[in-house]
């Protein structure tokens, strides 16, 4: 798995800054705009966005590539509606090797698990490349292929709708992949706009307590989960 922050919103807080004062003030927005600095648009956000007014961040947008990742994975993303996709197609791409797929740390490790896993997949490439001969198209091969499947996917977003992805998919109770997937996505948005993702992440970091209830005590200690966010 690969996940790198392409592109972002140049001057990501200044133009968010300068956003949130439009609304207020009797200036135009590109003489506010010019007129912004870091220090002022870190504290102006930070106060806005306090108040719960986070429309004003929509207007930073973040672009991400997310390779080797399975489509059980995706399928998953592209439920967060209010972003833009581009997924590496099936229909174009084929798959015909073993590297192509996405085992899971809990059959990886379990070995009686891996062997069913790996000839199960095994008979899926054999068919799938059998199809393939027979001059069935990509698009229709595919169709005996798994979840694990490798695919790769750019998605963009803007910083109101990333928090909200945080929120959820950072979250413990997340799937693994996704999961994994969020935790980098917001390294990386952090250290290109810090002040935009200040406290981001599972609910429990921003609220202080879980909004879903404690699920164990040791996989759900808010106070600790908020420790190793605070460390990102």
């Amino acid at each position: 798995m690969k996940v790198k922050l392409l592109r972002y919103t140049a001057d990501a807080e200044l133009l968010c800054g300068g956003a949130a004062l439009t609304s207020t003030k009797s200036g135009s927005p590109s003489e506010i705009f010019d007129k912004m600095n870091p220090e002022k648009a870190k504290r102006i956000i930070g106060r806005v966005t306090g108040y719960g007014h986070v429309s004003v961040i929509e207007h930073a947008s973040f672009t991400f590539s997310i390779e080797g990742v399975s489509r059980a994975m995706t399928h998953q993303l592209v439920r967060h509606r209010i972003a833009s996709y581009t997924q590496q197609s099936q229909r174009y791409v084929t798959y015909d090797t073993l590297e192509k797929y996405v085992t899971p740390t809990s059959i990886g490790h379990n070995l009686k698990a891996k062997k069913i896993f790996g000839e199960t997949l095994e008979k899926i490439s054999e068919t799938y490349n059998k199809l393939l001969k027979l001059g069935v198209p990509k698009e229709d091969a595919r169709f005996v292929l798994p979840n694990a499947a490798k695919t790769n996917i750019i998605v963009t977003m803007n910083a109101r709708e990333l928090r909200h992805f945080f929120n959820l998919r950072c979250c413990v109770r997340a799937q693994w992949e996704i999961r994994e997937v969020a935790m980098k996505m917001l390294e990386q948005a952090k250290k290109a706009a810090p002040t935009l993702f200040k406290n981001a992440g599972p609910s429990c970091v921003e609220l202080g307590y879980c909004p879903e209830g404690k699920k164990k005590p040791s996989e759900c200690n808010v106070q600790e989960i908020k420790k190793s966010f605070q460390s990102l």
